[in-house]
């Protein structure tokens, strides 16, 4: 798309999404993930009930009084978006394509974090990784994010989940907040995910429409496979095809439910025909409990 439009649809996300985050995510977002970690502040003098395990030697030998460290909780986060952009991506039988829901709740959150100053990234990715935007402040930065959701244009053809996770493994240093959108229709991560998940926060956004996992009935059709280009006729009608199709949807679902339960990390599901909202009020809620 030409610039102006690619810049209409920006500013019509961003006027959408900004206010959800502002009204409803920012303060959620904000008691859900609360700082992982303690920094040093200041010495103060040693006061009974203190932990003598923060007790300052070098200072206490310095004046002659026993002094102990203060620490407060790190506020300061880092938020990662993991977005899945294979060909899969790009479908939608009912309110929207698959690729607009991601970008709109991708939007969402990266503005609920701004809300709350935290560094958004973002790794786009589809058997590879096609984008990699380092984490940084700022509503310039989050609009240029939306761009690429909206705009960029991939050259993998497949899906490989481990890529994104390895790869957050080894540019992230510290522990971040880190959301992996896809539609999961692969399996072979769980490894590459137990192991992300022991250094950073994953939650895991499955985002699918409700034809991926039951078949509309219209009789025979011409089916297309986005990530590979295969095409056959199947008929619809047919039961045992139905309980096939239906099955084969299940099973990656449960071997995602199965690899996040595993890696101690939290997995959502999120249908195109459904809102996102309660979805994630009451993820936020759960995760402030």
């Amino acid at each position: 798309m030409n610039t102006r439009e690619l810049l209409k649809k920006v500013r019509k996300v961003e006027i959408k999404t900004k206010g959800l985050s502002k009204q409803i995510f920012s303060g959620e977002y904000h008691s859900a993930f609360k700082g992982r970690g303690m920094s040093f502040s200041e010495v103060r003098n040693y006061q009974y009930g203190d932990d003598v395990r923060n007790i300052d030697w070098n200072v206490t030998a310095r004046t002659g009084e026993p002094y102990v460290k203060v620490f407060e909780e790190e506020r300061e986060l880092t938020m990662m978006l993991l977005v899945d952009l294979s060909p899969s991506a790009f479908f939608g039988t009912r309110t929207m394509y698959k690729d607009h829901l991601i970008t709109e709740i991708c939007a969402v959150l990266a503005f609920s974090a701004a809300q709350n100053n935290d560094k958004v990234g973002i790794i786009l990715f589809t058997d590879q990784v096609e984008l990699y935007i380092p984490p940084k402040k700022g509503k310039s930065h989050i609009l240029r994010i939306i761009r690429e959701l909206i705009n960029f244009e991939v050259s993998g053809h497949q899906t490989d989940l481990s890529v994104p996770l390895i790869y957050l493994n080894n540019v992230i240093k510290k522990r971040a907040i880190s959301f992996l959108l896809s539609d999961f229709h692969t399996e072979g991560y769980g490894e590459a995910l137990r192991i992300a998940a022991k250094k950073h926060d994953i939650i895991g956004l499955h985002i699918f429409d409700e034809a991926e996992k039951n078949l509309p009935r219209a009789g025979l059709i011409e089916v297309q496979d986005a990530e590979t280009g295969t095409t056959r006729i199947i008929d619809s009608s047919d039961p045992r095809i139905r309980s096939a199709y239906t099955a084969r949807f299940e099973q990656h679902t449960a071997y995602a439910r199965r690899s996040f339960q595993k890696a101690k990390s939290d997995i959502l599901s999120i249908r195109t025909d459904e809102s996102y909202i309660p979805v994630l009020h009451q993820f936020f809620k759960r995760r402030t409990k």
